[in-house]
């Protein structure tokens, strides 16, 4: 024990050498350390699925060394960030409002060092394709291995860039175009954006919004207070207001471009309040930002003096694409939860045994890693998968974000009364973890969104067409192949049947329906993917008859093969 053990209570009359084992300190080694690449074989094997093994030879160098570097270095700063969150300077020695945000050296370290091997760089794009490789799977990778260290961090870096880029090329004018280019030059996940929709007077109800924007030449001037803007540091803002003269509604609203400074160069019209004291996620600096006759830009077709009537509806299609952040975000907090409670189970004894080996534990791990496994699967195959689908966004987000504060909570058990010490990482991770539920629309937005993409867009039958394919390609047993093409044809008719009920007992059944769509969507990719053991303790979870004795009497096969699963979702080889 060393050093630490100087006290007198260390040498209490019942104490000894066997009990103080059981807390020396050096065995409670947790995730910070590995490799977080080479240790995840699940990461690894959809690496080999989505590049192929060429592809693959050419990245895995370039992984290995992200995972060493998220694992390492990014997660320590994220620590440090958390406990010296950013700060406001709100004034200079003269009064004059600047509203700057200070961020802390730890965020500055990590943000060079992630931007510096974003996989989003043009130049690494342009070298992965002249190596013949798709760059999207390792940018998909590099955000699945940063949410594991910091979401925060991943909020602050990669808050609605795509979003900024896209729409300033499609409506902005030429030297706006110019100047958004030169921001993003170090590719999409810079730091530089944020989008800002959420106001006082609605919260998720944006058609209440009150911002309004006033022709002034070709660009115009806004005014409003967004209540919850994430990244309020950033450089470029995506803000939803109503030209003067719009409908009070969500036809009259409209996005703009509003840059940090005008085109003159001078100060632009953005003032900050506050930075929220949140929860978690301190890393990113979220503000209440008022809008002073700040210099913007339409970011949709104009008519008649104002919008299209459709800038809600095109950023909704956007928010999809931001909905499935969130939902690596989740995806990471479970990732790095199970891989904690790992850690701390094998290390930890009581009543005569590691935690590790007890029934009731071994129970909850398998648990955790089956879950973890499936969203992993819905969320790789919502950024990867083709054609994406339009109701997948939704559902995944429903299940990821939600599995994040469930995973964490659990480690947090799993680690006792440590884990309800902020010293150990599983509370920033419960913190943090909490907040995905939330952005980009909760449960309830998201089951309206299912809907409204059903009865619009009859975006349930591509989504049957997809677990049709999954299924097609199962390598799993016959019968949880069969079990899950039947849950299929049950979700069809279920869906049938939800389309004849009348408005408001619809409404409230969008919960249990989305749930058991992507109950059977993620059962459907795992048997995909030839996970056929995970496949199957998921199929038998969320989707088997468990009769009247509640699946007492099922196989104990989450506990005979409790090695075999463990081996397929950590490899730790440090002593």
């Amino acid at each position: 024990m060393g050093s630490y053990l100087i006290e007198p209570v260390d040498r209490l009359p019942f104490g000894g050498a066997e009990k103080a084992r059981r807390y020396a300190t050096e065995r409670y080694q947790g995730a910070v350390g590995l490799n977080w690449y080479t240790c995840d074989p699940s990461l690894r094997f959809l690496m080999r699925r989505h590049l192929g093994d060429k592809g693959l030879a050419w990245a895995e160098p370039r992984l290995e060394a992200l995972g060493e570097l998220v694992g390492g270095r990014v997660a320590v700063w994220a620590e440090e960030t958390d406990r010296n969150p950013p700060r406001l300077e709100k004034y200079d020695r003269w009064g004059r409002d600047i509203s700057e945000v200070v961020m802390p050296p730890s965020f500055e370290a990590a943000r060079s060092e992630l931007v510096a091997t974003s996989f989003t760089r043009p130049e690494f794009l342009a070298e992965a394709r002249a190596a013949g490789v798709d760059p999207a799977p390792m940018a998909v990778a590099w955000s699945y291995l940063l949410d594991q260290a910091d979401i925060g961090m991943a909020c602050a870096l990669g808050t609605g860039g795509d979003m900024v880029v896209g729409l300033t090329e499609l409506f902005a004018p030429e030297d706006v175009k110019a100047r958004v280019r030169e921001l993003f030059s170090a590719g999409m996940f810079s730091g530089e954006a944020a989008q800002m929709l959420t106001e006082r007077s609605g919260g998720s109800d944006l058609g209440a919004l009150e911002s309004t924007a006033a022709r002034d030449g070709d660009a115009w001037r806004l005014n409003g207070l967004k209540w919850f803007a994430s990244n309020a540091n950033g450089s470029a803002f995506v803000v939803l207001a109503k030209p003067e003269g719009a409908e009070d509604g969500v036809r009259g609203i409209a996005p703009f471009l509003v840059l940090r400074e005008q085109r003159d160069g001078s100060r632009n019209g953005i003032r900050i309040r506050r930075l929220k004291d949140k929860l978690g996620t301190r890393s990113v600096a979220s503000g209440e930002i008022e809008f002073t006759d700040a210099e913007a830009f339409l970011l949709a077709p104009e008519s008649g003096g104002q919008g299209d009537g459709k800038g809600l509806a095109r950023m909704m299609e956007l928010t999809n694409g931001a909905r499935l952040g969130i939902s690596m975000m989740g995806l990471g907090c479970a990732r790095r939860s199970l891989v904690e409670a790992l850690c701390y189970a094998r290390a930890r004894e009581a009543f005569g045994a590691p935690l590790y080996e007890q029934p009731l534990m071994r129970r909850k791990l398998a648990e955790l890693i089956v879950e973890t496994e499936a969203a992993q699967a819905m969320v790789f195959d919502g950024y990867l998968g083709k054609p994406r689908l339009r109701i997948g966004a939704p559902l995944i987000k429903l299940r990821a974000a939600r599995l994040g504060v469930t995973a964490a909570s659990d480690a947090i058990e799993i680690h006792g009364g440590n884990g309800y010490i902020e010293q150990w990482p599983v509370a920033r991770i419960l913190r943090d973890a909490q907040v995905n539920p939330i952005w980009e629309g909760g449960d309830n937005i998201l089951c309206l969104d299912v809907r409204r993409a059903m009865l619009r867009e009859q975006a349930h039958e591509p989504f049957f067409e997809r677990l049709e394919q999954a299924v097609d390609h199962a390598q799993g047993d016959d019968a949880t192949v069969s079990l899950v093409s039947e849950r299929i044809g049950h979700l069809r008719q279920a869906v049938k049947l939800w389309q004849t009920l009348d408005a408001e007992t619809a409404e409230a059944r969008l919960f249990p329906l989305a749930q058991y769509m992507a109950d059977v969507y993620a059962a459907a990719l795992l048997l995909e993917h030839g996970k056929a053991l995970v496949a199957r303790l998921y199929a038998r979870n969320h989707l088997a008859d468990r009769g009247p004795l509640r699946g007492i009497d099922a196989p104990a096969e989450d506990l005979d093969r409790f090695d075999e699963l463990v081996a397929g979702a950590l490899i730790d080889d440090r002593d």
